[in-house]
């Protein structure tokens, strides 16, 4: 095991654990909002989505433990690459104490300059949605209904500031889904000349799509779409 250690001191080793904990929250990512969309389906379809979550396994495995293995597997996940991101920026200071006078901010992309307060963002925003809606914590002025997750969430995103707080979270996950796919291509070795579009146009689609699907939930609840 001595060597995985010192593999992941490299710079490699730090943006390869990114790259691997990144694509299965990519993974992720994606499945959690293909369940959420069943709210437009209505309270039947979002409530059954949200009870099959905590059978899955059964009868083989305890109520809610694979969905609770899930959970921890995602946490773990998000410390890595929250850890291996930190580690690399301190590396990268380190290794230029004397910092630029001037910035290329022509060749550096807006995502790229702000992937450290995205992820800021997206953490504080992990730890609301949790407190919010799945472990029903006072973080809304609206009651917290058990096995009810339609209710939560409509009556959640009916109060404005929620609804905000949840489509600005979002934007800035899909600023971080867009600049992490390319450099996820790019830590895996998947930059030949020949798919360098289609990888850009791959990640500007995915992060389209997270966007939107997201955003439509709180923005259909406050146009009324959703009761």
């Amino acid at each position: 095991m001595s060597w995985i250690a010192s593999f992941y001191r490299t710079a490699l080793g730090k943006k390869a654990v990114m790259a691997v904990t990144g694509a299965f929250l990519f993974g992720w990512v994606f499945a959690h909002m293909v369940g959420n969309l069943k709210v437009f389906l209505g309270p039947e379809h979002l409530n059954e989505y949200a009870k099959w979550l905590r059978t899955m396994g059964a009868p083989a495995m305890p109520h809610s433990a694979l969905l609770w293995i899930v959970r921890v597997l995602m946490l773990v996940a998000i410390w890595l690459h929250i850890q291996a991101a930190t580690q690399l920026t301190l590396q990268s200071n380190e290794a230029r104490p004397i910092k630029y006078t001037r910035r290329d901010n022509v060749v550096a992309s807006y995502a790229s300059r702000t992937m450290r307060w995205g992820g800021v963002i997206i953490l504080l925003y992990i730890i609301y949605h949790l407190l919010h809606l799945t472990f029903g914590a006072h973080v809304a002025p609206v009651p917290y209904v058990e096995n009810n997750p339609y209710h939560n969430v409509v009556e959640g995103f009916k109060v404005w500031w929620i609804s905000a707080v949840y489509i600005v979270a979002n934007l800035a996950l899909g600023l971080h889904l867009w600049h992490g796919l390319r450099a996820l291509f790019d830590s895996l070795g998947l930059n030949h000349p020949n798919f360098n579009t289609l990888r850009r146009w791959f990640a500007v689609a995915f992060a389209l799509v997270i966007t939107i699907g997201n955003i439509s939930m709180p923005v259909a609840v406050l146009l009324g779409f959703l009761r």
